[in-house]
């Protein structure tokens, strides 16, 4: 997968990801990612990439020019799959990066100050992305963000890929809770079943216990999550035991 990044602020792209398991996918060669000054494509001396906004207003907002220039520079034929990050773009999610993890190339601008000139916009077909209901100093972050969770879904990049697939979220439902040794600690013992050798046994307990996060946290994702027959069974099977209770 190949990504480039437009922001002015191009080592916290580059810095970041030289570590961890993105920083090994790049050095393997299974991720490209390359950050790009938007300053470099400014077209006067002093390399200005923002400016007062029409209408009035406080604030400053990056300017169309320098960014179709970059744009035009990094990806003349118009390949790439484009996003801004943006606070009042689309929210993020497990699905999103599912989807984007589908895709050859991204193009990712972040943005600055009061946002960005709303003709790049329509100069290109952009996805705005929001990773949160927040307002953060700059783009660099969520970008960072989106790239994390979609590059660790690229095949190779996570070498046991059923670690990946039982993340929170990979199938609607946050994750269940996980223990190492030593099997016992202060006092708390790992729950006899996860050291009973059925898998099956684990796997429903498991199952149980992500289900009982859900409807406690993020009550509000269960209703995707009963596409599932086994989940819609323990769900119903559940609401019944509250109605007859």
């Amino acid at each position: 997968m190949k990504i480039d990044v437009l922001t002015i602020f191009p080592e916290m792209i580059t810095d970041t990801f030289r570590h961890s398991l993105i920083g090994k996918a790049v050095a393997a060669g299974l991720l490209n990612i390359q950050a790009h000054d938007i300053r470099k494509y400014a077209p006067d001396k002093h390399r200005t990439v923002d400016d007062t906004p029409y209408g009035g207003g406080t604030g400053m907002v990056m300017m169309v020019e320098p960014l179709y220039r970059a744009i035009k520079a990094i990806d003349p034929d118009n390949r790439s799959r484009k996003l801004i990050m943006d606070a009042s773009g689309w929210p993020f999610s497990q699905k999103i990066a599912k989807e984007l993890m589908l895709e050859e190339w991204l193009l990712i601008i972040c943005g600055h100050y009061k946002g960005i000139d709303e003709r790049i916009k329509q100069l290109f077909e952009m996805t705005e992305i929001s990773i949160g209901d927040y307002v953060l100093s700059g783009g660099e972050i969520p970008a960072l963000v989106v790239i994390d969770a979609v590059c660790r879904l690229v095949p190779g990049v996570i070498k046991e890929v059923d670690s990946a697939m039982s993340d929170s979220y990979f199938n609607g439902l946050l994750g269940w809770p996980e223990y190492t040794r030593p099997r016992e600690f202060q006092g708390i013992s790992v729950p006899d079943i996860l050291i009973s050798g059925d898998h099956e046994k684990i796997r429903k307990w498991r199952l149980g216990q992500s289900l009982n996060k859900t409807k406690k946290r993020r009550p509000d994702l269960l209703a995707a999550c009963r596409q599932d027959s086994e989940i819609s069974e323990i769900l119903d099977a559940e609401d019944e035991h509250v109605e007859n209770d």
